[in-house]
């Protein structure tokens, strides 16, 4: 690169880290927070058009945190060491926002809960099954990724639900899984393993607060369809 283009590519780096120090991403195009993850561990280069062509590809912001390494060096210019950012990133949003709620209270947190249940599970292109392990307060202990499935469905065993919630003492779960489809409506699937897993839960005396299904910036909540309630109470009457 010669010096006019080097001095032009260093000028144009410099004014999107002012713009970002002076209001956060607030007016950035997406190709523009990729182009600058890229320049962190790009040394002098242009990344616009890698950027474009990385969104051209995977379509979305989040596909491509989410996409393999093997397949976003396959775009030109893209290489193990500039695409070091775009994994570093969000993987650590993803950490922040897990010790945001851990020891918080759930329930009086939704917010935050759902932020981090979006942000982790939002992008992925399989169905992913979370449990998070609640205390007698109600405070997160802690959280685990239980079961991943294909893409229209996953395999959820209730006993290892269970195992894990007695291995934590906890004395409530929160689940949460993702539709990639973007669409959060439960199916029927959906409905019948909850109806079992609340059912396990309650026979040893766990309760079961809520199951989100996160879509595409959207969730459902069994909760607040009076869904967990029902369940609670078709268990009471089998007592």
């Amino acid at each position: 690169m010669d010096k006019k283009n080097r001095h032009k590519s260093e000028g144009h780096r410099q004014r999107l880290r002012d713009r970002f120090l002076a209001g956060g991403l607030e007016g950035f195009h997406d190709y523009e927070v990729i182009e600058l993850l890229l320049t962190l561990f790009t040394p002098r280069k242009d990344c616009k058009d890698e950027a474009k062509a990385l969104l051209k590809r995977f379509k979305t912001l989040q596909q491509v945190f989410e996409a393999p390494v093997s397949e976003l060096c396959e775009i030109k210019g893209i290489g193990p060491k500039n695409v070091f950012g775009l994994k570093l990133i969000p993987a650590v949003s993803k950490r922040f926002l897990e010790k945001k709620i851990v020891r918080s209270e759930a329930l009086n947190n939704a917010e935050a809960l759902f932020h981090f249940l979006y942000h982790s599970m939002s992008a992925m292109d399989r169905e992913c099954f979370k449990v998070l392990f609640l205390d007698a307060k109600n405070r997160v202990m802690a959280v685990e990724t239980m079961f991943e499935g294909t893409l229209t469905a996953s395999s959820v065993y209730p006993r290892e639900v269970v195992r894990a919630a007695l291995n934590h003492k906890a004395a409530a779960v929160i689940f949460s899984h993702n539709h990639p489809s973007g669409d959060p409506e439960p199916s029927h699937a959906d409905m019948e393993i909850t109806r079992r897993l609340v059912m396990a839960c309650m026979t040893l005396g766990i309760t079961v607060h809520e199951h989100l299904v996160v879509g595409d910036g959207c969730y459902y909540s069994f909760a607040d369809h009076g869904h967990i309630a029902r369940m609670r109470r078709q268990f009471d009457q089998l007592d």
